[in-house]
């Protein structure tokens, strides 16, 4: 049975807690877990670029010059693709959809494998309760040097706290506190633990982890 132990808000272990195999002790595969990072990345697309036909170019109602007789070209209108200031024939159009499709067991999968890694380089951290009596970015800073006090060295790694229920308290602490971010447990996903180099959580967190995804 996998374990990890659990720290109290001084950074002491004061316990131990038992992990699901099937969620955090699986073998990483990159190849499934690239699949899902191009999906969720894809899906977080918009299209913002855009260039206006010639339907949609304000003016050239008019024909510039009559049919024959000027010994110029044929011109229909001077929002002609052609012509300067004219449509955009094969631009990037606002329709277009950059979704991409993966199943739902593949997503958790690879969810699964990204969460058995943060385990395996210990760098997942289960606190037995994060509780803070007035939101203090002093008082939180204090309790991140004691559970990780090499994290101040390391300039550009990352945290991401995930707790089972939303703390006001907590969130307005930590939200000044540079490479932290804060979110829900339930909203966990593969790229969010790409992204951070470490995972903190508390014990009714992980019991939420286990139970959400599992089902």
């Amino acid at each position: 049975m996998l374990k990890i132990p659990v720290y109290n808000q001084d950074g002491k272990a004061v316990g131990e807690e038992n992990l699901d195999p099937r969620i955090f002790g699986l073998k990483p595969n990159t190849e499934l877990i690239h699949q899902v990072v191009v999906s969720l990345s894809a899906n977080q697309r918009h299209p913002f670029a855009y260039t206006k036909k010639r339907g949609d170019v304000r003016g050239g109602g008019r024909k510039p010059w009559r049919q024959k007789g000027t010994g110029r070209a044929r011109a229909g209108s001077s929002r002609s693709p052609l012509w300067r200031g004219g449509g955009i024939v094969f631009g990037p159009e606002k329709e277009r959809n950059y979704h991409k499709k993966i199943n739902k067991k593949i997503r958790i999968q690879a969810f699964y494998m990204c969460l058995s890694d943060k385990v395996n380089d210990k760098k997942l951290f289960v606190l037995d309760n994060l509780d803070l009596k007035e939101a203090k970015t002093k008082i939180f800073f204090h309790i991140l040097t004691k559970l990780l006090p090499n994290w101040e060295k390391e300039k550009k790694a990352k945290i991401l706290l995930s707790l089972s229920e939303k703390d006001f308290n907590i969130i307005r602490s930590a939200r000044n506190i540079r490479n932290l971010r804060t979110m829900p447990v339930t909203e966990l996903n593969v790229l969010d633990c790409l992204k951070s180099n470490y995972l903190i959580t508390t014990v009714k967190g992980l019991k939420t982890i286990q139970k959400h995804f599992k089902d």
